[in-house]
């Protein structure tokens, strides 16, 4: 049977509330909506496995605001989800419960998840949070897209050179919501770093950073 999805939804999407302005022009101008599927009606299987009604409530609200967004690639991770998208949620009463944040865009060594504290991160060889929620992680993706087109350099770092950075008089961003992966802010320039592969496939190697120089103060904000 397949699955009842709002297909006359606008292909255009309506940034959620609680965005930066950055974030909801990134959503609203290079996002694209596709038809979601409606959750609700496995309400009763997954209650009849063990699932606490809590935890189905958390997927319906994740799909509510999420569901059949797609979103340009993210500049690391090999782009993140394809479409953010919930799923069946997986776990116990003791370890908690997480669910899908959508299919990767190309075979990976790990999914994205959303964790049992609303998370968002990669589970493969162990859960790692990247952001600490989907928000943060779309805003991330924002503010990637804001850097890249104002900068006047790029810089890449990985592996060992990442712990050189020197981030004093930096601060972080706090709208990404940073966890493992973080943003930082200084004079003139804005640095994305990214050690959720490291940290989470136990590979240093996968250390990078993004250095974004030569800002101006909209540069540095964009919204």
């Amino acid at each position: 049977m397949t699955d009842a999805s709002d297909v006359s939804v606008s292909p255009v999407p309506i940034a959620p509330a609680g965005l930066s302005r950055r974030a909801r022009t990134f959503v609203e101008a290079h996002g694209i909506r596709v038809p979601r599927r409606d959750l609700r009606q496995h309400r009763s299987a997954w209650i009849e496995h063990g699932i606490p009604a809590a935890e189905i409530g958390r997927i319906v609200a994740f799909q509510d605001r999420w569901g059949g967004i797609a979103l340009p690639p993210a500049p690391f991770y090999e782009g993140g989800p394809r479409i953010l998208e919930a799923d069946c949620p997986v776990g116990s009463a003791t370890e908690g419960w997480s669910f899908q944040a959508g299919d990767c865009r190309s075979s990976m060594a790990y999914g994205f998840m959303i964790g049992p504290e609303g998370a968002f991160g990669i589970d493969g060889y162990r859960w790692t949070p990247l952001h600490a929620s989907t928000d943060g992680w779309v805003e991330s993706l924002a503010l990637a897209d804001h850097a890249g087109r104002e900068a006047r350099t790029i810089t890449t770092l990985t592996g060992e050179a990442v712990d050189s950075l020197d981030l004093d008089g930096y601060e972080p961003v706090p709208e990404v919501q940073g966890l493992t992966d973080t943003w930082w802010r200084g004079r003139d320039s804005l640095i994305a770093l990214y050690r959720g592969e490291a940290v989470g496939l136990d590979a240093p190697q996968c250390l990078r950073a993004h250095v974004y120089g030569g800002l101006d103060e909209w540069g540095l904000q964009g919204g």
